[in-house]
């Protein structure tokens, strides 16, 4: 069957290749589900490891299927699968786990090992291909109400796993009220994680560079948050105008950026990284000032990397709310379709040349 793939190491080497259809036998405890593909979405990261800035690949192969937003129909299960049936509407989780404690009672996004698996990112194949198979319990139920939104619930469980544990962190505080969020970035997580923050009944900034009129704008609005630009608007001044804020999500996928928000949270706040960076930047920051303000301040600085099980399950619950609190909006993030894994070109040209290109994703089947 077909597949996009890369060879690790090697920059630009997205391709086409045939690869061997993958069966239930590979689960010999009956708990494995045939998955076909119909749509997988790409992002930065697709791009990046197609740069060679990271990723490896599997034991034995000198290549990598990549894509790791899916979105299937289930057409087969093992024996002993309970929760899935023919027919029914899946995505899977990314990462699979090692051999720590975390990874053995399914936070195998919390590892404590060094080497990480993620399918169509580190040392497993991915899901840019016509089916794939996987074990029961890394296969998650998509409600038919919500297909129109497909290869949006891998980016949405990477949003709300980064609030959920921004909340779950600030327990430290016993009575944290959040208020004020910036988010940092207009792109599919940064919509995704405004989602999440004005489901919880926050004030969000959504903050970009470019001016709008444009959709980041429109959808932003529709969510009832705040779109600002840094053309126009000077985060000093933003401050004036909300107050510190409580909690900032950066989800940019720049370094610097990152670090410069720290300079604006809140006191007793969280600033949260979402972004895997694989470039070599470097920046400038008054680290006496940050040191001072962030131990007197009480603040936290944390990372959150892609999501497990139940944070998938958290993100299709607010997908759904989100679609009844603001109907028609979240599916205007779903911009470029690409027909076809031949299109695998035009796929990556998307990602590379085209900055209004919000989610690319590829139609790989009808069903």
């Amino acid at each position: 069957m077909k597949a996009i793939a890369v060879k690790p190491g090697t920059p630009n080497s997205v391709h086409l290749r045939d690869i061997p259809e993958p069966s239930l036998d590979q689960f010999p405890n009956g708990k494995g589900v045939l998955v076909k593909v119909l749509k997988v979405g790409v992002d930065a990261t697709d791009k990046e490891i197609n740069e060679a800035l990271y990723g490896n690949a599997p034991p034995g192969d000198d290549f990598m299927v990549i894509g790791h937003e899916s979105f299937g129909i289930v057409e087969a299960v093992g024996e002993n699968v309970t929760r899935f049936k023919p027919g029914d509407y899946v995505t899977a989780t990314v990462r699979r786990p090692g051999s720590s404690i975390y990874d053995q009672i399914g936070t195998y996004d919390m590892t404590s090992e060094e080497t990480y698996y993620e399918r169509g990112i580190n040392l497993l194949h991915g899901y840019l291909t016509e089916k794939f198979v996987d074990e029961e319990d890394y296969i998650i139920r998509v409600p038919q109400g919500l297909t129109h939104l497909h290869v949006l619930m891998e980016p949405m469980s990477c949003a709300a796993k980064a609030v959920h544990q921004a909340y779950e962190v600030q327990r430290r505080m016993k009575v944290w009220s959040p208020k004020v969020a910036w988010v940092m970035g207009a792109g599919q997580i940064g919509l995704l994680t405004t989602l999440c923050l004005r489901l919880r009944g926050l004030q969000v900034s959504t903050i970009a560079r470019s001016p709008g009129p444009h959709l980041k704008q429109e959808i932003t609005e529709g969510m009832e948050a705040n779109y600002v630009s840094t053309k126009e608007t000077d985060l000093d001044e933003l401050v004036k105008k909300t107050g510190r804020p409580d909690v900032i999500v950066d989800a940019t996928g720049s370094s610097i950026i990152a670090f410069e928000s720290m300079k604006y949270l809140g006191l007793n706040g969280v600033l949260v990284f979402t972004s895997v960076t694989g470039d070599s930047d470097k920046h400038e920051l008054p680290t006496s000032q940050i040191n001072l303000e962030w131990v007197l301040g009480n603040k936290l600085l944390l990372g959150s990397v892609n999501a497990n099980r139940d944070h998938f399950e958290m993100g299709i619950k607010d997908l759904a709310l989100g679609e009844m609190m603001y109907p028609n909006v979240l599916e205007k993030i779903l911009t470029n379709p690409v027909d076809g894994l031949d299109n695998y070109a035009e796929m990556m040209r998307l990602l590379v040349e085209d900055s209004s290109a919000l989610k690319v994703y590829v139609n790989v089947a009808s069903e």
